[in-house]
């Protein structure tokens, strides 16, 4: 592990619980903190001090001060200094690998990217080290790297299955901290992108909140109390057993009628392949549709519906504050938003409350993001029980 890593390394759970809030918060008063924290005046102040001897939290300037709710002279809030320490994350796709650099607080400041042309874990991890040589020119304090890739990880080292890439317990992270002498962390790529989301985007500051991405693939991921929350499914593809309707297209990579047979790109492309012999991008799908072209017309409102319905039933069920619909395929909602509102509300009950749902067009350097959240959660702050 690097020296600027390992100098905020190890934090009891009172200093972490301390520094995740000033992070994903801040800057707070030190009266806010321990009122977010139950905290006593005495109790912050002993978890404060450690973490502003090791720079990770400081002292903000007299002019940007707090007032704090009670009388008294205002006190300095805390904050951390986002740009003192800067994070690798990649993305692994199929024949690419698209790289950013994020502050502290997860704001990309570079972007790189490097095609693969080969799926041998060695060469990947070659590239990986390419890349990172690169961005260390202008980032020379890079303090880790994460890495998130369509596939399960274990004990977010070892890539125990990725089927896109072909690869059974494949030692991701050791090949890379190998080359590159960095800290590393090997993930899911949507659970790393909902753990981006809950701390830094579209579900910071929920108590419960859900991620849906559709794109070449389906994900999903839960926030339960502010955490996301893991499960043996992670990785394992399930929107294949995700039955939308038993009466649907049955194509090469779901069951009939699943979420992956309506929704995906890959599979929205075939359907329309199969019927008229041409193959037709998803953009230039959604497109005709848009102009009523009658087969794109078909195919994107049956994706319309099975998106509605999947909504539906994740907020009847989990019941979130907030659903992030996230990935390269939401464009589907621009062109047929009407269709999935009115399957939403045919699946909910008549007083529930309207579902609470953003759309974010997500790039491969979101998710490329999403692997940096992770490094900066488990290299920096140790929150590695999620």
């Amino acid at each position: 592990m690097s020296a600027r890593a390992a100098s905020w390394l190890p934090l009891s759970p009172g200093e972490r619980a301390v520094a995740i809030e000033v992070l994903t918060h801040g800057p707070l008063s030190r009266s806010d903190i321990a009122r977010r924290l139950d905290l006593s005046a005495g109790s912050l102040t002993r978890l404060t001090k450690p973490l502003i001897e090791s720079g990770l939290l400081v002292e903000v300037a007299e002019g940007t001060a707090i007032a704090e709710a009670r009388q008294g002279r205002p006190s300095q809030p805390l904050d951390v200094v986002a740009d003192s320490r800067t994070f690798l994350g990649f993305k692994i796709t199929e024949d690419m690998v698209y790289g950013v650099v994020t502050t502290l607080r997860s704001d990309i400041v570079a972007r790189h990217d490097h095609p693969l042309t080969s799926h041998d874990p060695a060469e990947v991890a070659d590239v990986l080290r390419e890349l990172t040589d690169e961005f260390a020119l202008r980032f020379p304090g890079l303090a880790g790297i994460g890495i998130g890739l369509g596939g399960r990880a274990q004990d977010r080292s070892v890539v125990d299955e990725s089927a896109f890439l072909g690869w059974h317990d494949v030692p991701l992270a050791r090949l890379v901290e190998e080359r590159t002498g960095l800290p590393v962390v090997v993930e899911n790529d949507v659970n790393a992108l909902v753990e981006a989301e809950s701390w830094f985007g579209a579900g910071r500051g929920l108590d419960r909140f859900a991620v849906l991405t559709i794109g070449a693939g389906l994900g999903y991921g839960l926030v339960s109390g502010g955490k996301r929350i893991a499960t043996a499914e992670d990785g394992v593809g399930v929107g294949r057993h995700w039955i939308v309707d038993p009466n649907g297209p049955l194509t090469p990579d779901g069951q009939r009628g699943s979420a992956v047979s309506l929704l995906t790109i890959p599979s929205i492309r075939y359907q329309i392949r199969a019927a008229t012999g041409r193959d037709v991008s998803y953009d230039e799908i959604l497109a005709l549709a848009a102009e009523g072209e009658p087969m794109c017309a078909r195919v994107v409102d049956e994706a319309a519906r099975a998106l509605g319905t999947l909504v539906a039933q994740i907020a009847n069920f989990a019941i979130p504050q907030k659903i992030l619909l996230a990935g390269e395929g939401v464009g589907l909602v621009d062109v047929a938003a009407p269709v999935v509102e009115e399957t939403i509300l045919a699946n909910r009950h008549p007083r529930a409350e309207p579902v609470n749902l953003e759309t974010k067009v997500s790039d491969f350097h979101d998710w490329a993001r999403g692997a940096a959240v992770l490094a900066i959660q488990v290299l920096v702050l140790g929150a590695a029980a999620r």
